[in-house]
């Protein structure tokens, strides 16, 4: 279909002016010129529009990281996993300004044991983003691990926990390739809000009410 630039406005909510900006500055295609005062713009306008409305109002997205984003989708509008792209810096839970660290680097500044350090790579519980690049997540790590060697008990939680979120990310693959497997100009607005809503709110949501509820449970059983 095609719509007057009236009709774009009342089916996203985004003003004229704003949608003229992202135009000009390449996140949306141009217009599709009538005559010399009337444009027509089509549904891959409203998808677009409702796509950056979305990702700058709920996942707090910056008009960079989306312009980079839409600039590798392909022609057909199927580039689901880069559409994920505005969103991988909160996914690696690191900003782009984060000191990174060679190896050699890491190991010297934050005086880490050489062999607690090889052993916590092995077994995947440093998951560093990028091959011999650390941050000071990577630390925070293995303090937590150093603490749990200090009192005693082994740190068998956190390789339950790599192996649970190997499991979860597989999950969450197969529901990205059925998401594109129905993907239709119709219902991509919805496709992608389930591909994101379900990896940054509803994960959250049941991951850490699972967790209130065991120790909601556990309190109660110890005040009977």
């Amino acid at each position: 279909m095609e719509y007057k630039i009236s009709e774009v406005v009342t089916k996203t909510d985004v003003p004229k002016s704003t949608i003229l900006y992202y135009i000009k500055e390449g996140l949306l295609p141009e217009a599709k010129k009538i005559k010399s005062n009337v444009h027509k713009y089509s549904n891959e306008h409203i998808e677009l529009l409702r796509y950056i409305k979305y990702m700058q109002e709920t996942m707090g997205s910056s008009i960079d990281e989306i312009k980079s984003a839409l600039e590798k989708k392909n022609n057909s509008f199927s580039g689901s996993y880069t559409m994920l792209a505005p969103l991988m810096n909160t996914l690696s839970g690191e900003s782009s300004h984060t000191k990174q660290y060679t190896k050699s680097e890491f190991i010297e500044y934050f005086d880490i044991e050489k062999q607690i350090f090889e052993t916590l790579l092995k077994d995947k519980i440093l998951i560093p983003l990028h091959n011999n690049t650390f941050t000071q997540k990577e630390a925070s790590i293995i303090v937590l691990v150093e603490n749990f060697i200090e009192v005693g008990v082994d740190y068998s939680i956190l390789k339950e926990y790599v192996k649970h979120g190997r499991i979860l990310a597989d999950l969450e693959q197969k529901m990205q390739k059925d998401l594109c497997k129905v993907k239709s100009e119709q219902n991509f607005s919805t496709l992608w809000k389930i591909m994101f809503e379900t990896l940054f709110k509803t994960k959250e949501y049941i991951l850490n009410r699972s967790t209130y509820k065991s120790l909601h449970q556990s309190l109660k059983d110890e005040l009977l």
